[in-house]
């Protein structure tokens, strides 16, 4: 949801097409997708990846059967949820994070555990954590 930086949103892509995404909605407000920072970045991930731009979360979120979770600085460990099956991911602004009318349109609120000193990752360290634990989950546990 509104990822400003293009680097960011490039490594976020090139994450998602190395973890396996299917797909990729971005917001209204989000970084340029064909910017030269994004494709930089995304180092070939927009010619693998399928990504919708101007999506609307609430249009999404009403059709999609699987499990919807949301990144926040709080909420339930991400190690201790089962990613197994469909899974989507929202993840917020650098700034600002989710909005309140974003995560009401979830089912899950997870956090990322970190050392005691360190308040939060860059978003796209926050996104490969995440896409990982879910390949990890569905081809590496036992």
């Amino acid at each position: 949801e509104d990822i400003q930086d293009p680097g960011n949103l490039g490594s976020i892509l090139r994450s998602a097409s190395a973890s396996g995404v299917d797909l990729v909605y971005l917001s209204d407000h989000c970084a340029d997708l064909w910017s030269p920072k994004v494709l930089r970045g995304g180092q070939g991930a927009h010619f693998h990846l399928p990504c919708i731009e101007k999506a609307i979360f609430s249009d999404i979120t009403k059709t999609f059967t699987g499990k919807i979770f949301a990144t926040t600085l709080n909420g339930k460990s991400i190690f201790k949820e089962n990613l197994k099956g469909p899974v989507a991911f929202i993840f917020g602004n650098e700034g600002s994070g989710l909005q309140s009318e974003t995560l009401d349109l979830t089912s899950h609120i997870i956090h990322i555990p970190m050392q005691k000193g360190i308040e939060s990752l860059n978003v796209s360290a926050a996104v490969s954590v995440c896409l990982y634990e879910k390949y990890r989950q569905e081809h590496f546990s036992v």
